[in-house]
């Protein structure tokens, strides 16, 4: 494919939405340590399941707005009234499972936060801080484990699959793809 700056991208990337070539570009693969970073992107991750990420991503900036920029302290405590107001919003995927997973979610990732220290030491030390480095594949035996963990934990919507694809959004994972000009040389 020819790109208009003539930078080889990873084949996903729609070059006809600047949303999705951004996100490619200074987003996807970056390692995240910001809990706040973390916890959105965890969200928008579940709420992509059985979506294609650029729906969610082109609905990024209504999710911020209907989920308090996603601040933690404020979802946790999200109840029936806000759970109604999120479904009456055109701007964000309107799944009350979705929603209502969101919230639980936000707790338990406030649990974690508290077990670890913050959500990055947890994440991250599956790893042991390192990334990890591949490419192809839609889960693994690491994304297996992570996935158990947090389901065992309480959390909904982190099937294996979607822990790989949030795994590979805050970079634990890097799977920029050989001739993409931000794959590993």
């Amino acid at each position: 494919m020819e790109w208009t700056d003539g930078k080889q991208r990873c084949w996903w990337a729609n070059p006809l939405n600047e949303k999705y070539i951004r996100y490619h570009d200074e987003e996807w693969g970056v390692p995240v340590y910001d809990d706040r970073k973390l916890f959105e992107m965890l969200i928008l991750e579940c709420f992509q399941a059985g979506l294609s990420w650029e729906c969610v991503l082109n609905k990024r900036e209504a999710f911020r707005a209907a989920f308090d920029g996603f601040e933690l302290e404020k979802v946790c405590v999200y109840d029936d009234a806000d759970i109604e107001r999120l479904m009456g919003n055109p701007g964000i995927i309107r799944n009350k499972l979705k929603i209502r997973a969101a919230v639980t979610n936000a707790a338990i990732f406030r649990e974690i936060q508290q077990e670890f220290h913050s959500f990055s030491e947890y994440i991250w030390h599956w790893t042991e801080g390192k990334v990890i480095y591949e490419k192809g594949l839609a889960h693994t035996e690491l994304s297996d484990a992570v996935s158990k963990d947090l389901k065992r934990r309480g959390m909904k919507f982190v099937g294996t699959t979607i822990i790989y694809a949030y795994m590979q959004a805050i970079g634990v994972i890097d799977s920029h793809e050989e001739g993409c000009f931000l794959g590993r040389v």
